[in-house]
């Protein structure tokens, strides 16, 4: 995102409404939630990705002379507010949940305090960052989870839908548990590890299948994966990529790191594949499958027993094919008219779905004592404190399902990102998200992370924000 022009990504209503904001001096502050309804793949959870680059939109966004003669052109705009985009920085106040973080719908991922002006530019930007990053970084950790120990690779980039998804989407493919990605500019910027040897080009480029092996093999002896289905995987593939290991690796004591499976019966031809690697001498070479994976398929060779070592993943997880929106809106929760006085403010739909949660909030995730385990999160109004000792908890949804919390502490989800328009959180490494989420995740139940009816965890409103929320109700 950083440096490029990408103040003018917002929907055209964005600037209608600002001019409005400004002609009328509606000069408040204003209070917007970005949250999600829905968990992709009726999964038991999501993961919270793309922070860093709605980081870098807000610190550079501003208006140049360009930009403020196009909305000039549509004749709708005023001119001192056209002068006031020409001098714009962001001067509010943003507090989100950290990268790689387990969240659950409707919890506030971001919270966007500022006049109102700006805050309502910044929507469309912050939908698509957070929407398509959270996203494919849930998506990847279906994925990752149905490979069980097994690695899994990023291999989406040529089927990504443009070059923004790509560069991203491997982004939030590594943060889901992908260790590593084809994509090699995503390799570079963010200093993940890039996976890639040949593709059937290479060996079709060559007057045989031995020779495009031999040829590689002299070229990159430490970083030999050989593609072996170009024309026959066990009578033509094999043969000759065995041939090779013998012939030019093991004389120079180098061993071989795999060979890849791209089309046919997966299972079977790697268990086929694993015996005679096993009967040539070579137990530790691997076995990579790619060709349209998913969880689904993943699970499915688990339980056909297929013999691969690593997977390569594209399509499915780089589109989130079998569901591909997130669902995250940005919504006004809050105004203030007199600096310090909150106005709840809530949205009203017949989807009951569509009802907003108002006023200034934040999550607090229960944890046990004795387990450490997430135990339940609740929505509460940003000044409340939790009690200590015991707390009922229900499930919104179905209020007649409730657990008493006993003997945890919590922690609250969102920290400061800016503070009066300045930075005032250092991003990790990307390495570091990917560890971090990992490690969250690992907090949760075995029951929650369930690929197919996952148990339902809690997440519930305080009674203050519920009472809250039944008044505004009662009283539209």
């Amino acid at each position: 995102m950083e440096n490029r022009k990408l103040e003018l990504i917002a929907d055209f209503y964005e600037f209608t409404m600002a001019n409005g904001y400004f002609v009328k001096n509606m000069d408040y502050i204003a209070y917007f939630d970005v949250f999600f309804r829905k968990i992709p793949d009726d999964g038991g959870y999501a993961i919270f990705a793309g922070l860093e680059q709605v980081i870098e939109f807000v610190k550079n966004l501003s208006f140049d002379d360009d930009d403020i003669e196009y909305l000039r052109s549509k004749n709708l705009f005023n001119e001192d507010f056209l002068n006031y985009l020409r001098n714009f920085k962001f001067t509010g106040d943003i507090y989100a949940v950290p990268e790689g973080t387990i969240v659950f719908p409707y919890e506030p991922l971001i919270t966007v305090k500022a006049p109102i002006v700006e805050a309502q530019l910044l929507e469309t930007a912050l939908l698509l960052i957070i929407n398509h990053q959270s996203l494919i970084a849930t998506k990847t950790r279906r994925i990752v989870t149905a490979a069980k120990d097994i690695p899994v690779m990023e291999f989406g980039a040529r089927r990504a839908h443009g070059a923004d998804a790509a560069v991203y989407g491997a982004r939030a493919a590594i943060i889901g548990g992908a260790v590593g990605t084809s994509c090699t500019v995503s390799a570079k910027n963010f200093d993940v590890p890039a996976s890639g040897t040949m593709a059937h080009s290479w060996i079709q480029s060559f007057d045989s299948e031995y020779e495009a092996f031999k040829t590689y093999a002299e070229i990159y002896p430490n970083n030999c994966l050989f593609l072996i289905d170009t024309y026959d995987t066990l009578n033509s593939g094999l043969p000759n990529a065995i041939r090779v290991f013998d012939e030019v690796l093991k004389p120079q004591g180098i061993k071989p790191l795999g060979v890849r499976l791209d089309s046919g019966d997966l299972a079977y031809l790697s268990k086929e594949v694993r015996k005679r690697l096993d009967e040539a001498g070579y137990p530790e070479v691997g076995i990579c499958a790619t060709n349209s994976l998913d969880e689904n398929l993943i699970q499915s060779l688990f339980e056909q027993d297929a013999k691969i070592t690593s997977f390569g993943v594209g399509e499915n997880l780089i589109t989130a094919k079998s569901d591909p929106v997130f669902g995250g809106v940005y919504k006004l929760v809050a105004i203030e008219k007199e600096r310090g006085t909150i106005i709840p403010k809530i949205k009203i739909s017949e989807n009951v779905a569509k009802i907003t949660n108002p006023s200034f909030k934040k999550t607090v995730r229960f944890y046990s004592k004795e387990t450490n385990k997430a135990l339940a999160d609740l929505i509460v109004l940003h000044d409340e404190v939790v009690q200590e000792g015991e707390y009922t908890i229900f499930d919104p949804a179905n209020p007649w399902k409730k657990k008493v919390l006993t003997n945890y502490y919590t922690k609250e989800l969102q920290v400061k990102i800016f503070d009066n328009g300045n930075l005032v959180y250092n991003s990790p490494a990307l390495k570091d998200i990917a560890k971090y989420s990992k490690e969250d995740l690992d907090t949760f139940w075995d029951e929650v992370k369930r690929l197919y009816n996952p148990h339902n965890y809690f997440v519930d409103l305080s009674q203050n924000l519920y009472d809250l929320k039944q008044e505004l109700l009662n009283n539209k």
